[in-house]
């Protein structure tokens, strides 16, 4: 059952050096707060795994967190490039960084397969790129009813998923909704889970659209208003588009990210940009 803990006592029980980790959430509900306190809490070697890693996945890159990244895109939404990404693949600075490519459809299936307890998943998928022939987890598999080519995929088992979601109740259920992404399936899949959620609520309410994680689907819950600035919280927050714009020149220079880290993530400050 879910147990309520600040974010830093969750971050120092459930996340490991060495650690498979995904934070996941589509466009809104990006657990930004809680990668900065991965990044706050000096944590290393780290497989991070995020179907569209964004500017909280270059903060845990540059900083030093990462040993492999397995992702289906990358990039600053709305800005351009990842720098520190890049320069941790080009460069090896930090640290290199291993890379481990698939499509959209593909990670998907991965986290589907993980929550439902199966080793693989299979789809039609990856006809027409190249990517089978550079990321070793993707794999041809032949139908044993049809005969027909389809292709295979892991699942995706990670050791901790954090999720950012509007509210919990006290018991520690969870309710999240708008768009959503893979969030429900990443925390299933995952041996232990982290939710920091906007409020914490004697009672949970309908919402339209809304889906509800179980206590007994997930570890731990943190109560952090704005935990998911600068992505939006339907209903919460809206989207700091001024934040993902001035990451662009913070992410360029090395020494102006170092100096970005010292003053707004190791001083207690996360979350600010500027």
């Amino acid at each position: 059952m879910a147990r309520i803990s600040s974010l830093a006592d969750a971050v120092a029980e459930l996340v490991h050096d060495g650690d498979t980790v995904a934070l996941e959430g589509f466009t809104h509900l990006i657990p930004v707060a809680a990668g900065q306190e991965i990044i706050r809490q000096r944590r290393r070697e780290l497989t991070l795994v995020r179907m569209t890693p964004d500017i909280v996945y270059d903060q845990l890159i540059g900083a030093g967190c990462a040993a492999k990244l397995i992702f289906s895109w990358g990039g600053n939404p709305g800005v351009g490039s990842l720098h520190r990404f890049r320069d941790a693949v080009e460069h090896a600075w930090p640290s290199a960084l291993a890379i481990e490519e698939h499509s959209h459809a593909g990670m998907a299936n991965r986290y589907v397969a993980g929550a439902s307890g199966l080793p693989f998943a299979v789809l039609r998928g990856y006809v027409g790129t190249d990517l089978p022939t550079v990321t070793e987890t993707i794999k041809p598999i032949t139908c044993p009813f049809t005969g027909e080519r389809l292709t295979a995929v892991p699942a995706i088992n990670p050791d901790v998923t954090v999720i950012h979601a509007q509210r919990a109740d006290r018991a520690g259920n969870v309710q999240l909704w708008g768009l959503l992404g893979v969030q429900k399936e990443a925390v299933l899949a995952a041996r232990r889970s982290l939710v920091t959620v906007e409020e914490i609520v004697d009672e949970l309410t309908p919402v339209p659209g809304a889906i509800v994680l179980p206590a007994w689907a997930v570890t731990m819950v943190a109560e952090v208003p704005g935990g998911a600035n600068p992505s939006y919280a339907h209903g919460y927050s809206e989207r700091d588009n001024a934040y993902y714009a001035a990451w662009d020149a913070i992410s360029r220079d090395r020494e102006r990210f170092a100096d970005w880290l010292e003053q707004h993530v190791f001083a207690d400050i996360a979350g600010s940009v500027a």
